[in-house]
């Protein structure tokens, strides 16, 4: 909202103004209890703080008279011209000027709150390489006047970027990169943003539709990523019967629905997997060659270390521990792993199976150094003590 009445060029000015009303929020709302209607209310404190601001700018008798019209309307913009606008400001981000990664990390970090670091961090880069990356597309953000107009000629280029913040956006509520295990939060917001793709004809493309059937079939298996106690639980010992049926059902729909068209996207094969998953009944039952091989694909139109861990993984779990740690060591660019504990957990565990105690402990002690959350640090603690009781039995 603030972005549209000042403009994209007062991008930073904007930021300013969202964190003091929230600041505000905070400080007031110890005393007075949150209002019933917070959104109203932090909405109006921003537009007052950046009346305030401006008028003390040389630029306040140009856009004064326009924050006072945005004053005079309602309170609480109608639902659908907020849907709207957030569809405007994450394609407004995608500046045709900057590359795709440097687009979708300005969507993280706007729109999604992620800080540096976790921008950073999603990207396996470091927090300084992505600090100068944010730093330069706001400058050529802040060339832009207007927000981006969701009708014009060159939606579709954008869509691409917008795409993968939300795939992003999701695996890090999945993952919990954070202090916390599992965000869901992260996720359902997440799934709400894919669907208000799915509900504007242009970009409801059956990529658009794959991405959202990977989100519902992954989203239904959160119940059973965590235990009653808080601990992380891995796929192979998850209680199935807590899985969302409907969430699975939706996925599915959505995966067919998604077949329309020549195009075959890492979003459809990376459904396809989770539909697997999804479909076996017990771990035992998972394809897991069919799991390989849509692997292979997808490493060959979207090649990362983290698409190869996980093909490693599912190699393992086809052919043998042997075989998936022969799949880890010729994974290119891996030291970009070095600091994702489970890639070293992976080899823990696969050294584990092989009967190699010591070892596995190792490297499970280094995945305990790296973990990120104190539900990592239990699980690793865990696998530490199986290594330990397998060796003394």
């Amino acid at each position: 909202m603030l972005t549209r009445m000042l403009g994209v060029d007062k991008l930073a000015l904007a930021e300013d103004v969202v964190q003091d009303a929230l600041l505000t929020a905070f400080q007031t709302w110890r005393l007075t209890g949150v209002p019933e209607h917070f959104a109203a209310w932090l909405t109006t404190a921003a537009r007052n703080r950046a009346i305030s601001l401006l008028r003390r700018q040389r630029t306040a008798q140009r856009l004064a008279p326009e924050v006072g019209r945005f004053l005079d309307e309602e309170r609480t913009p109608p639902a659908a011209s907020l849907e709207g606008d957030e569809l405007r400001m994450m394609f407004s981000c995608c500046q045709p000027r900057l590359r795709e990664e440097a687009q979708v990390a300005l969507i993280l970090h706007l729109l999604c709150g992620f800080s540096v670091g976790e921008v950073a961090a999603a990207f396996l880069v470091t927090e300084a390489a992505m600090h100068k990356r944010l730093s330069r597309g706001k400058k050529v953000l802040a060339e832009s006047k207007r927000l981006f107009e969701l009708t014009t000629a060159d939606f579709a280029p954008r869509l691409s970027a917008v795409q993968r913040a939300l795939y992003l956006l999701f695996n890090e509520g999945y993952h919990g990169a954070g202090p916390e295990v599992v965000r869901a939060e992260l996720c359902r917001e997440a799934m709400r943003l894919a669907r208000l793709l799915l509900a504007h004809p242009p970009s409801a493309t059956p990529a658009s539709r794959a991405l959202a059937a990977l989100m519902c079939l992954d989203a239904a298996r959160l119940p059973g990523r965590v235990d009653d106690a808080g601990n992380l639980t891995a796929l192979s010992e998850q209680d199935r019967s807590r899985w969302d049926a409907s969430l699975i059902a939706e996925g599915m729909e959505l995966l067919e629905a998604s077949a329309a068209g020549e195009e075959v996207t890492p979003y459809h094969l990376e459904a396809a997997i989770a539909a697997i998953h999804a479909a076996a009944g017990r771990a035992e039952d998972t394809r897991w060659g069919d799991i390989v091989d849509l692997y292979d694909a997808l490493l060959r139109i979207r090649p990362s270390p983290v698409v190869a861990l996980n093909r490693a993984i599912s190699v393992a779990e086809h052919a043998g521990p042997e075989r998936g740690l022969e799949a880890l060591a010729a994974i290119d660019d891996r030291d970009r792993l070095a600091a994702y504990p489970f890639f070293t957990a992976a080899i823990g565990e696969l050294e584990l199976r092989s009967g190699r105690f010591d070892r596995a402990r190792e490297h499970f002690r280094a995945a305990y150094g790296l973990a990120r959350n104190e539900g990592e640090r239990r699980f690793l603690e865990r696998r530490i003590a199986e290594c330990d009781r397998l060796a003394r039995s």
